[in-house]
């Protein structure tokens, strides 16, 4: 039973890592991380937790594979909405557009040459004034 248990467990937590976003920041993602860990190990659980067995192994599994799905499915935000705080974070009163000029920066860039990007560069260390 607990085979079958850990199995269904290991393909809902591959679900979840497929559908875990690409952060276009970071040079590691998290799912690369997940996905090594599940193959190396074979097991969904921490090292300090593998020694566990039937239910409790299963039970630890389910709950590692249900804080995946919180994280991906945002329910913490959804529970505890913050009122009115989250346009004062996106839109600080000292650089309004920061946040949505960075995030056009982070789309451009992906499609620049590297004359554009070094043309970029230099703008960015001297001042033209037009």
């Amino acid at each position: 039973m607990s085979g079958a248990t850990s199995n269904l467990a290991h393909k809902t937590f591959q679900k979840a890592i497929e559908r875990w976003p690409k952060d276009p920041l970071r040079p590691l993602q998290l799912q690369d991380v997940l996905a090594k860990r599940l193959q190396a190990r074979n097991s969904l659980l921490p090292k300090h937790e593998s020694g566990l067995t039937g239910t409790a192994k299963a039970d630890a599994e389910r709950k590692q594979v249900n804080a995946l799905y919180s994280l991906i499915e945002n329910r913490y935000q959804h529970r505890y909405k913050p009122q009115g705080v989250t346009r004062k974070l996106l839109e600080p009163e000292s650089n309004p557009t920061y946040y949505k000029v960075l995030m056009q920066e982070l789309e451009e860039v992906q499609t620049r040459t590297w004359l554009q990007a070094w043309w970029i560069r230099v703008k960015g260390k001297f001042r033209f004034k037009p």
